[in-house]
């Protein structure tokens, strides 16, 4: 099972910081690519809502607010330490398991 955000690309190159970024990753590409090969290989992409999956603490659950430009997730309420990609995989990933088990 593979586990994505459900990005709208389209909104998010509205941002004129981000837009070229964004739209030379070919996010969508991506996404049509992994659905695709999934598919082949017999498995499942499970998409999740992107709503603070950076700012949750995958640890404990607390929300801490911050900025894009802070790179560090420090969670005050139970001293977990990660960085922030690697925090918010883990939600998308524990939130893909949990999508896939509701619709199993």
């Amino acid at each position: 099972m593979l586990s994505l955000e459900d990005l709208r690309v389209a909104t998010l190159v509205r941002n004129p910081h981000l837009a070229t970024s964004i739209s030379d990753a070919g996010w969508s590409a991506l996404r049509s690519t992994l659905e695709y090969k999934a598919a082949g290989a017999g498995k499942q992409v499970v998409v999740v809502a992107p709503a603070y999956t950076s700012q949750d603490c995958s640890a404990c659950g607390e929300r801490v607010r911050k900025s894009l430009s802070l790179r560090t997730h420090i969670c005050p309420s139970c001293g977990f330490i990660a960085d922030r990609d690697h925090n918010a995989a883990m939600n998308i990933l524990r939130a893909g398991q949990t999508r896939r088990g509701a619709a199993a």
